[in-house]
């Protein structure tokens, strides 16, 4: 059977600047990820799309903030599945673009997925989850005070609001993303890291005020899903050490024991490229051949061997 591949993509790849974060620019750059995600499909892979949406729930946040009120506020998780709604639409629209002229194409499924989280997570104690767009410190500190917000400087990129991000346990719909893959659908699941829920006394589940790493989310789907291999869409064509410095220095293979000692000294941005490389580290310790770090264009290459980061067991 052909390879299975879970490619996550970042939210920030949808918006590359401020000028052009409307709903038609973000289809354009879906647009263009979904080809160098056709070519995986063109290329005999079997593929699961997740995608990250940190700068999509900011909004509709901000909005909900905005008409407070007119009408009831949104609260975050439902915030997080309209997103998975209108990202999973442009996956939709941009693979069927890619694949209209082929005979028999596979279908598209964008599915609103649930994932369940521990109500007594410690992260609900310490909010650290980047949403949302960049601001600059007057802003930040402005909207901290009236708002309440909890802000970070992010990466030195600037500031942005972080809310709590607990680890995800299990995802609901798992059966059917199966059952699709298996089928042969192209399935979008887990959007945004999937919408937080936490089991109540009688079994039934409630929504939870946070946000899961969409990094985190398609690692856990990924092994649960027995995917061969999961691939880690970004901006960067690799991992670095010393990102940004002079000493810069690209990484073509990385093994899990490596990783985490790289973690351990600071290596990776906490709010950016840490998450990645946890949840490869994860998805090689839990059973895949590999996992890859790498950018939209550099995937099919890097699933040859010839770019991107890999990380393997060991």
């Amino acid at each position: 059977m052909k390879e299975l591949i879970v490619v996550a993509v970042g939210g920030n790849s949808l918006i590359r600047d401020q000028a052009h974060i409307d709903a038609e620019s973000q289809y354009e750059n879906c647009k263009e990820t979904c080809s160098h995600i056709t070519a995986l499909l063109k290329a005999g892979y079997r593929v699961v799309i997740s995608h990250g949406n940190g700068p999509q729930v900011g909004f509709l946040l901000r909005c909900s903030e905005l008409a407070s009120a007119e009408v009831p506020r949104s609260p975050l998780g439902v915030c997080v599945a309209n997103t998975q709604g209108s990202i999973g639409y442009m996956f939709q629209r941009a693979m069927y673009f890619h694949m209209q002229d082929w005979d028999n194409h596979p279908q598209v499924i964008a599915m609103v997925t649930q994932v369940i989280v521990d109500a007594e997570d410690p992260a609900f104690a310490q909010p650290n989850k980047p949403i949302g767009s960049f601001m600059d410190e007057e802003t930040a500190r402005h909207r901290e005070k009236e708002l309440g917000w909890q802000v970070v400087e992010d990466s030195g990129r600037g500031f942005r609001r972080v809310v709590p991000s607990p680890q995800p346990q299990e995802i609901v719909e798992l059966p059917a993303i199966s059952h699709l893959v298996s089928s042969g659908y192209v399935v979008v699941a887990v959007g945004g890291g999937g919408i937080p829920v936490a089991r109540q006394e009688d079994g039934g589940l409630y929504g939870v005020d946070a946000v899961i790493d969409k990094d985190r989310a398609s690692s856990l789907m990924a092994r649960e899903i027995d995917a061969d291999r999961l691939v880690i869409s970004t901006a960067v064509d690799k991992v670095y050490l010393h990102f940004g410095k002079p000493e810069q220095k690209e990484l073509d293979v990385l093994t899990a024991s490596e990783a985490k000692r790289y973690l351990d000294e600071g290596q990776f941005g906490a709010g950016s490229m840490a998450p990645k490389v946890e949840a490869s580290i994860q998805f090689v310790e839990g059973g895949g051949k590999e996992a890859i770090i790498t950018s939209p264009e550099h995937m099919l290459l890097a699933l040859q061997g010839k770019a991107g980061t890999r990380i393997i067991a060991g």
